[in-house]
């Protein structure tokens, strides 16, 4: 019959989204997260993304989003996880958050649960080394938006057995999904290349060499990328970008992680992205007309 019931760690946008995925392909899914509100906030958007994705998806069988939403659980007792055949964890992108998961979760789970990290950065085998079933650790990261992507990077970490990788493999090609499996390193292949080059699209704006809407311009219209390196961002959060970019410096030890200070500056105003509606765009603009201008970041919307 295989899995029925995964327990997803963290309800913010990637929780909703592989919950999502989950639930919609007929799992059970037990959604944890440390608040009531938190939890308010995910069952809102994943009834929203449910019937958009209902309402766009020519030829949807599935059942109707209110039944679909009944499959999920949405709880703050991580006991509930005794429940749960397969875990996949959703937690932000910092060591200390996910070093206080591990442990709890790998005392309540039964034996022989395989426990997924989504994670786009930290390393899996150090994950793996906080609980007492490191062959039955992986790493699967989801791309954003979940429902909308077809295909993961797996990550095998130095103890994953071939049963876990299987066992993850069964469960994505019933979500729909297939997963190109690669070996760990931190930010293992599409994080150690997206970072960088985000990151450095920030450089090139915290510089001066060019707007926004033009580094994103010459990323679609040249090289026919679907969407720009800042659009990207803005996508993933900016929040979320500047842990993943902070996790590779703090890593690998290399000064090309090093975080633009511009990107910083904007998470710390509460520029975004997507999630709270306020990005690149927004920043320069609120800049230029509230006359707090610097040469290091908007220099060409100087009023």
């Amino acid at each position: 019959m295989g899995i029925q019931t995964v327990g997803v760690i963290g309800a913010g946008v990637m929780g909703v989204g592989v919950g999502h995925d989950l639930a919609r392909s007929g799992h059970r899914v037990l959604l944890l997260d440390v608040s009531d509100d938190a939890l308010q906030r995910a069952r809102a958007a994943l009834l929203r993304n449910l019937r958009f994705h209902r309402l766009y998806a020519k030829g949807d069988t599935a059942a109707s989003p209110g039944a679909i939403l009944d499959r999920v659980t949405f709880t703050t007792d991580d006991r509930l996880l005794e429940k749960a055949e397969f875990v996949i964890e959703n937690a932000t992108e910092r060591w200390e958050t996910k070093r206080a998961i591990y442990p709890r979760i790998d005392a309540i789970c039964p034996a022989g649960v395989v426990f997924a990290a989504n994670t786009s950065c930290l390393p899996i085998t150090r994950i793996a080394a906080l609980t007492e079933r490191a062959p039955l650790v992986l790493g699967i990261h989801f791309m954003n938006p979940v429902p909308l992507k077809p295909t993961v990077e797996m990550i095998r970490g130095y103890h994953t057995s071939d049963d876990a990788i299987a066992a993850a493999n069964q469960l994505l090609a019933r979500m729909g999904k297939s997963a190109v499996l690669v070996n760990d390193a931190p930010g293992f292949v599409s994080n150690r290349v997206l970072m960088l080059a985000i990151n450095e699209a920030f450089y090139v704006l915290h510089d001066q060499v060019a707007s926004p809407d033009a580094v994103d311009r010459i990323f679609k219209e040249c090289f026919s990328h679907k969407m720009g390196p800042l659009e990207t961002a803005e996508l993933i959060g900016l929040d979320t970008l500047l842990d993943s970019i902070e996790a590779l410096h703090r890593c690998f030890r290399d000064s090309k992680y090093r975080p633009c200070p511009l990107l910083q500056r904007m998470v710390d105003a509460g520029f975004l992205g997507r999630k709270n509606g306020r990005g690149v765009a927004a920043y320069f603009s609120q800049g230029a007309q509230s006359h707090r201008t610097r040469k290091d970041t908007v220099g060409w919307t100087s009023a």
